[in-house]
């Protein structure tokens, strides 16, 4: 139903989702000339506890689209090596973006909001594209059983956005997927993961993201510019029954795996700032019904193992633009074009989506529940002797399956 206040308004292709997909995507398709709306229901990209990790793929996509100069003035530390503690002062490097062939060969961390904000002000100036912060889409359009375009709502009040191309970057909580009844194929996950921050000191270790271990805890350390971003795995299902232990017992666990933040655990005062992210597993069996394609965590939730879902996100993005720009310039975009950018990306996901099982299953799962944490002494043994094999981990986690570089249409000289 449309009543008379509702305000109508076209465009080529709408994109819903203000994330790293939904603003790569923007961009690149803006670039080849196609009219292109990106909605986004806050009003800024300031959120906690996003992924932040820029893996030299993205790194390198943003040298060929020429934000270089402007990402490398964002603060932002660099992780290029993963080590793990073997006991007597001694530790082993598990993991070595050093040794890939990448102009950047190492992952940057920077808040999210700062990417995004790179993003949206390349596309802003491009005259075809435009951003709609503030605005949440509430539901689809139909003509029959083709999408549309969209419903959404303002603080002025509600609208649609009829699009020849509706493409959902709305999350793995994707409104889009759920008015469409699109379904998921859900996999086991055995840890939920809590978000903290605690005060960084000035003088501290090197953290890296390779999980500090203990029989029945994980912990992820980020360092962040005057903090410390930290993700405690717990097992899943039991954030109530954890937290009805009480301040004290969570401390605790925190020093069991961080006892150099003794004299800042106590920042944390409440329960209350330490967030839980229901961790999920899935993958949509088809991303794509007449006039709507999901692409992102929309058609693929990724577990937080190795930092990945934000570069395989982006990816899609980049294969979306590339096979979809000239149909959308036609104004021809069939399910058939949609249903290419799925054969395109299904491998890179279902071999992430493996090896994410596998760590779940027999590394971080088995701890989380209490048993027996860290590599294998085998596993490290062979990694000392063939130091060469830390670039398989690091190619998996830092390019990836089928990496995607920008098409000429979007490649720019540095400004």
């Amino acid at each position: 139903m449309r009543d008379d206040d509702t305000v109508s308004d076209t465009t080529t292709c709408a994109i819903v989702g203000g994330g790293p997909a939904g603003m790569v995507l923007g961009l690149l398709l803006a670039r080849a000339g196609v009219e292109v709306t990106v909605l986004e229901k806050h009003a800024d990209f300031l959120r906690d506890f996003r992924g932040d990790t820029v893996h030299p793929t993205t790194l390198r996509l943003l040298d060929d689209l020429g934000l270089w100069p402007r990402f490398a003035d964002i603060s932002h530390s660099r992780l290029d090596h993963a080590t793990v503690d073997v006991g007597a002062g001694r530790s082993v490097t598990m993991v070595d973006f050093r040794r890939l062939r990448q102009p950047h060969p190492y992952i940057a961390m920077v808040p999210q909001w700062d990417l995004l904000n790179l993003l949206a002000d390349a596309g802003r100036a491009e005259p075809t594209f435009t951003l709609r912060m503030s605005t949440e889409v509430t539901g689809v359009l139909r003509e029959g059983s083709r999408v549309t375009g969209v419903r959404y709502e303002t603080a002025d009040g509600t609208g649609e956005l009829q699009a020849d191309l509706t493409v959902a970057c709305d999350g793995r909580g994707s409104l889009l997927r759920e008015k469409t009844g699109l379904r998921t194929q859900e996999f086991p996950v055995g840890f939920d993961v809590w978000w903290f921050r605690l005060p960084r000191p000035e003088t501290d270790e090197m953290y890296t993201l390779f999980p500090r271990l203990a029989p029945g805890r994980a912990m992820i350390v980020i360092p962040r510019e005057g903090y410390l971003q930290i993700a405690l795995l717990i097992e899943k299902g039991t954030d109530a029954a954890l937290r009805a232990r009480g301040l004290d017992a969570f401390h605790a666990d925190v020093l069991a795996l961080l006892p150099e933040a003794a004299g800042t655990v106590g920042s944390i005062a409440s329960l209350d700032e330490v967030k839980m992210l229901d961790v999920k597993l899935n993958r949509l069996r088809c991303w794509h019904i007449e006039g709507m394609l999901c692409i992102g965590d929309a058609a693929h939730a990724m577990s937080p193992a190795g930092g990945v879902g934000i570069n395989l996100a982006i990816q899609d993005a980049v294969a979306a633009a590339r096979l979809l720009a000239e149909p959308l310039r036609r104004g021809t975009v069939t399910g058939r074009d949609l249903a290419r950018v799925r054969r395109r990306r299904i491998l890179p996901t279902v071999v992430t989506q493996a090896l994410q099982r596998l760590i779940d299953r027999r590394l971080l799962g088995p701890i989380v529940r209490g048993g027996s944490a860290g590599p294998s002494p085998g596993l490290i043994r062979t990694v000392e002797r063939l130091p060469w094999l830390t670039v398989i981990p690091a190619y998996l986690v830092g390019v990836g399956v089928r990496p995607e570089r920008a098409p000429g249409f979007a490649r720019r000289r540095p400004q």
